[in-house]
């Protein structure tokens, strides 16, 4: 085993994580007082009467009904997110016995406390249901808090990986952080068609060049199996999150599912919440796991890898619920000095599972812990530190074992190091003009691509950009593609997917356009610059809501601004857009009506985008 000395933090991580605590005492002040209120020695379910005690061991075994009565012996609930619409939370589907099983052989209990919602985007993409797929973490959230208010355990496992599951249940775990509380992935499927090639085909179809048959076979052959999806979108950010927040098992995240390997890790998760349960000898609370260290690690680890979009609202609701005020003027600081180690799917050819087996999760921790750029002085589930999590796992004779990674990256089209990135800069940045503020991913986006001036397209939707795409009424040159009223307020929030292989195939035309949206893309989104996250959004009366098609915007993603090039006092005196006639037939219907409380609620996208504050 190598040891690791670790130099001096970098003065911006410290400068930022300082100046995030210093923003935020008071509120993580009142988050501390709330957890240090419920926390307790003893078993939890000895705070119950006996008629509740009663309802909760009524359908137990008799053996856990013994086990349960001791009060050495700690209860584990279970908060899973199973369906078999998400392929990769399928394999939960026989996670509580497992759990079940490897809990009694280290003299625990466990029961399924309840479950949550789980929508997969890739089914609702350009759907109506995609319109609820933002909200669905804040219900995910609740629901947590539904499972776990019995107040029967003494410690939690969080069984999820997707989109917006794996937010909602830090979200909703946050507010038990008295107790200890570890996250379970299942893993990846296995590697389909490749990526470059599934791209090719999408934008081929968007062309007219191939037919829905030829695109359907491409689709099944990249989806193919149980697992999450393996390009690096959001639920693989999620788990790499996990990872760098110090949630899961020591190198957890990227183990497919259906190994024996897999297994292990479940069951050391298992162990582990049983030996640090509250009314254990070693106590680890989510309070004292989350704190602004491992805030700011998700961030940098995001920005290192070239992590989802879409993590620009979750970060900030994360910390909010661990009582800290994350901003996008913090996440484009550390973008600044945290560089590109990985060029994963979009943002190149390999996927997960190549990116794992060119040294994965454990290399980016440990060259980011060598140059200063990742607090190692952490508390994590598994115990003081970061240096666990610069191992990977394996089984040596059936027994999990982890080991150093390889001291230089297998492959260095999908891996690097340190001293050679793939950019001295992450993968994030803030955007900001006359125009608001937004949030770009730099990452997938070539150097020539970043810089965008042109006339503006503009519409109300993307389904009226996907007409104009195919009855070719696109300008021609270089532009700028402007959705709006796609923010929170306006619909939820959807993501614009859609867009990616219409405009994607301009750039392959040898043209520059850019997208500037109060929308959001996606985990998959690439290589178009986009100036997404638009704050104000249009509903709101935001600028964006002034623009005509025609006027004259740049956006450029190097510097970071984004702008109106025309007159600034014939533009601020121009009415606002507002929405199409039309417009609330957008948010009713599938479910979407029962979310209008939602929408009027909701805060802004900079601020996470979230209904609780």
């Amino acid at each position: 085993m190598t040891t690791l000395h670790l130099p001096p933090l970098n003065p911006i991580v410290a400068e930022v994580t300082a100046a995030i605590a210093e923003r935020s005492k008071d509120l993580r002040a009142r988050f501390m007082r709330r957890a240090d209120r419920y926390k307790s020695d003893e078993p939890r379910r000895k705070k119950l009467s006996c008629a509740n005690y009663a309802h909760v061991v009524a359908a137990s075994t008799e053996t856990d009904k013994l086990q349960q009565a001791l009060d050495a012996v700690p209860n584990i609930g279970v908060v899973t997110s199973y369906n078999d619409m998400l392929s990769a939370h399928q394999p939960y589907h026989d996670y509580p016995e497992k759990i079940r099983t490897f809990a009694r052989k280290v003299g625990a209990t466990t029961q399924v406390a309840g479950g949550v919602p789980a929508m997969c985007d890739g089914v609702t993409q350009g759907r109506p249901g995609m319109e609820l797929s933002l909200f669905s973490r804040d219900v995910i959230a609740m629901s947590t808090a539904i499972s776990l208010s019995h107040d029967a355990f003494d410690a939690a496992l969080m069984l999820g990986i997707c989109d917006k599951i794996v937010p909602g249940l830090v979200i909703g775990a946050l507010s038990f952080a008295h107790l200890p509380i570890i996250f379970v992935p299942s893993g990846p499927m296995a590697s389909g068609l490749p990526n470059p090639e599934k791209a090719k085909i999408r934008t081929m179809y968007a062309l007219g060049q191939v037919g829905r048959d030829k695109l359907l076979e491409a689709e099944m052959a990249s989806y193919h199996a149980a697992g999450t999806c393996t390009f690096y979108g959001t639920a693989n950010s999620n788990q790499m999150l996990m990872e760098m927040m110090g949630l899961h098992v020591p190198g957890a995240a990227f183990v497919s599912p259906g190994t024996g390997l897999r297994d292990a890790l479940t069951a050391a998760a298992v162990e582990r919440a049983a030996k640090t349960a509250e009314n254990s000898r070693d106590p680890k609370r989510l309070a004292d796991v989350l704190d602004v260290r491992a805030i700011v690690n998700g961030v940098i680890g995001l920005l290192a890898t070239g992590g989802s979009t879409n993590h620009a609202l979750h970060l900030p609701a994360m910390a909010r619920a661990a009582g800290y005020i994350l901003t996008l003027e913090d996440m484009d600081k550390l973008s600044g000095v945290v560089p590109l180690l990985a060029r994963i799917y979009p943002n190149g050819a390999g996927d997960v599972n190549h990116f794992h087996a060119a040294g994965g999760i454990g290399f980016v921790i440990r060259e980011l812990l060598s140059a200063g750029l990742l607090h190692g002085d952490v508390t994590t589930i598994w115990g003081e530190g970061m240096m666990d999590y610069s191992r990977e796992p394996y089984l040596n004779d059936g027994v999990l074992t982890w080991r150093d990674p390889p001291e230089t990256s297998l492959d260095e089209t999908i891996l690097r190091g340190v001293a050679s990135p793939f950019s001295p800069e992450g993968g994030l940045r803030e955007v900001k003009g006359n125009l608001g503020r937004a949030v770009s991913k730099v990452s997938a986006v070539k150097l020539e691509h970043q810089v965008v001036e042109g006339p503006c397209v503009v519409f109300d939707d993307q389904d009226d950009f996907l007409a104009a795409f195919k009855a070719q009424q696109l300008p021609p040159g270089d532009f700028i593609c402007v959705v709006r009223f796609q923010g929170p307020k306006a619909n939820g929030m959807p993501e614009l997917h859609s867009l990616t292989p219409g405009l994607s195939s301009f750039l392959d035309a040898g043209r520059k356009v850019a997208l500037v949206s109060d929308g959001r893309m996606s985990g998959a989104s690439g290589k178009v610059a986009s100036a997404i996250h638009l704050t104000p959004e249009a509903v709101e009366g935001g600028p964006i809501a002034k623009l005509r098609t025609g006027d004259l915007l740049r956006v450029d993603c190097e510097k970071g601004t984004m702008d109106y090039l025309g007159d600034a006092t014939e533009f601020a005196q121009r009415a606002n857009a507002l929405l199409p006639p039309n417009a609330y037939d957008g948010v009713d219907g599938v479910g979407r009506e029962l979310f209008a409380h939602m929408r009027r609620s909701v805060g802004p996208a900079d601020a996470g985008g979230a209904v609780f504050w």
